[in-house]
């Protein structure tokens, strides 16, 4: 989620990009945007730098668990083969 102070600043930047005629009004339309965005925000399922990274890692040492797996599946399948062993002959998958 964005951080409450970047939230504040990009408000008070839209704020302040308005018309002259509008600034009077500007922290009052600082507190409209500032509400605005954290309403879409939160509408939205983000998640944090920090639980990105953590959750590609997890992905990372998933796929080389897997990685070696098929090969050891491939490894036991290729010798039972080579022995005439259980599966050899082209069972059913």
């Amino acid at each position: 989620m964005l951080d409450p102070k970047t939230l504040d600043d990009l408000a008070r930047r839209m704020a302040a990009s308005m018309p002259k005629g509008f600034q009077v009004l500007q922290e009052d339309l600082h507190r409209s945007f500032q509400a605005t965005l954290q309403s879409a925000l939160d509408r939205l399922d983000l998640v944090t730098r920090e639980e990105f990274d953590v959750q590609r890692e997890v992905l990372a040492r998933t796929r080389a668990k897997l990685d070696a797996l098929a090969r050891r599946v491939a490894e036991l399948e290729g010798q039972a083969a080579a022995t005439g062993g259980p599966g050899a002959g082209g069972g059913a998958d």
